[in-house]
């Protein structure tokens, strides 16, 4: 299943290049992982900036493992021409996929110097598109720290659009820092993206390209 999600994803201001050592450099993203702007992205996360490259190693690997295992589609989010800071990494986000829920699962992080944009907007709308679409999921869902109202308020408007919106809160689901924090999560149904996009999308899936075409 290791050709099951597409190696490239394109939206009008955004390349999504699949998390794979042949796509994406360990130095090229340690050092964007372990640069101090990285604490103001952990903040509300469950892991903390890169201290070696070997921590960037793991990290690369595991989106190897997850993509070749069909469990996850990460992808390394680079704007495209016209956008300032064009062919650079900007952050890393995916669609975990729990097929036998069929639910997938969004995530996402951008550096700092990236956020207000709306790319989290428009990658989520790709990757939704992607899951009901393509994949035939049934719900898209993504979660963020009560606390964060960055993360609060950007899905709050992109899951509007999508059609969906908050389930609820789910008290100390995840830990921050050694402490239990809670989180609020939103979903939408795919009848209900339908019923609010018309099953339209913006974005192009690219499936087994050469390594050298994707940045």
């Amino acid at each position: 299943m290791s050709d099951l999600f597409p190696e490239v994803v394109e939206t009008p201001r955004l390349r999504l290049v699949a998390r794979r050592p042949k796509h994406v450099g360990v130095h090229e993203a340690y050092d964007l992982c372990s640069a101090p702007e990285m604490d103001d992205v952990t903040r509300y996360m469950p892991w903390s900036r890169h201290e070696t490259p070997k921590v960037t190693k793991d990290f690369l690997d595991r989106g190897e493992s997850s993509w070749t295992d069909a469990e996850s589609a990460d992808y390394a989010i680079i704007p495209r021409e016209g956008e300032e800071g064009a062919g650079e990494i900007s952050g890393f986000g995916g669609l975990h996929t729990e097929w036998d829920r069929r639910v997938g699962e969004l995530g996402l992080w951008l550096r700092p110097r990236y956020w207000g944009r709306g790319y989290s907007g428009e990658r989520a709308a790709a990757l939704a598109a992607l899951a009901f679409d393509a994949f035939d999921l049934e719900v898209v869902a993504v979660s963020h720290v009560a606390a964060n109202e960055k993360s609060q308020r950007a899905i709050e408007k992109y899951m509007a659009a999508l059609g969906g919106g908050l389930d609820g809160r789910e008290p100390n689901s995840i830990v921050i820092d050694g402490d239990p924090a809670d989180e609020l999560r939103y979903s939408v149904s795919r009848e209900d993206w339908l019923a609010t996009t018309g099953g339209d999308y913006d974005a192009e899936f690219r499936w087994n390209l050469d390594p050298d075409d994707v940045r």
